[in-house]
């Protein structure tokens, strides 16, 4: 990997607890009792970030946070990186949430504090800090889409990960709109390919959707369908921020220039390291353990 190449991320960071159960609570009352219980850094910026990070790149990360003890302890985790963290202060405090797993890697997620929707943020700031990344990633944050004329006007392809969208969700469009690059999860899409297919004809040039277990599949511009199972006899730990390592995962092998059959393996292998650590990286990841057995594959020329 070539130090030299960036990637700019906006948005995305919260303090979270995380809860581990048997299976999910059902709706009664009752007495539960955790099979573990932690407190780590999330957020879809973060996970990619570390991601990133951990895999080569270069990576400027814009969040905001509170002026409070989980703000300073997400900061304090971003000091033992090398990733370039920007922040503003959120007047409501630190996005805090509350993932409740169950043993299959299902997640309930409470937003214990939610921020704010429209925090203080200098746009034009942050465009320049963007102007030199060759990779522009903006996370469905809500104050993001403030930054998405700006990458347009500095005509930057846009990475977008949708998470779990249905496929007409309003809130979604603005990022639909301008992402060039679409990653999104099967979670509310019994069947993802029609949604595939329709924002492949809008222009976009990739379309990603992961699918837990049953692995990946991906639409290219050229209108060529990839599939790749997920990896095998993984020990799984903590399956929070699996979807941000996995997009971190394509996007290095995209880089690379491997033909998306093998990103899509890369990026399910980047996954499986990160549901077989506590964190939202597996700190043991490096460029060199991701592409172990694909460095023969032949790259896109």
């Amino acid at each position: 990997m070539d130090k030299k190449c960036s990637v700019f991320v906006a948005g995305g960071a919260s303090w979270d607890a995380i809860i581990d159960l048997d299976e999910l609570p059902v709706p009664e009352p009752g007495s539960l009792f955790a099979r573990h219980y932690h407190e780590v850094v999330g957020g879809t910026g973060a996970g990619k970030a570390l991601n990133l990070e951990r895999l080569g790149f270069n990576v400027l990360l814009h969040v905001v946070l509170g002026q409070d003890d989980w703000g300073d302890k997400i900061q304090q985790r971003f000091r033992r990186t090398s990733v370039q963290l920007l922040t503003d202060i959120d007047p409501k405090g630190t996005e805090r949430h509350t993932n409740i797993m169950d043993r299959d890697g299902r997640r309930m997620s409470i937003y214990t504090h939610a921020a704010s929707e429209r925090p203080g943020i200098d746009p034009d700031h942050l465009a320049k800090a963007m102007l030199h990344a060759d990779y522009v990633v903006i996370n469905i944050i809500n104050y993001c889409r403030r930054l998405i004329p700006f990458a347009k006007q500095l005509d930057k392809p846009i990475w977008c990960d949708l998470h779990d969208y249905d496929g007409c969700n309003p809130y979604h469009q603005d990022f639909v709109d301008a992402a060039d690059f679409v990653f999104l999860s099967n979670d509310k899409l019994p069947d993802p390919k029609p949604l595939m297919e329709a924002l492949i004809a809008k222009g976009k040039q990739l379309v990603v959707c992961t699918q837990g277990k049953d692995g990946a599949v991906a639409l290219t511009g050229d209108g060529q369908w990839y599939q790749v199972a997920a990896q095998a006899n993984v020990d799984v730990t903590d399956c929070n921020g699996a979807g941000d390592a996995f997009f971190s995962g394509y996007l290095f092998a995209y880089h690379q220039g491997f033909e998306p059959l093998v990103c899509l393996q890369i990026a399910s292998k980047v996954a499986a390291c990160c549901v077989g650590s506590s964190e939202l990286v597996d700190e043991a990841l490096t460029p060199e353990l991701a592409s172990q057995g694909f460095l023969s594959a032949t790259p896109i020329t």
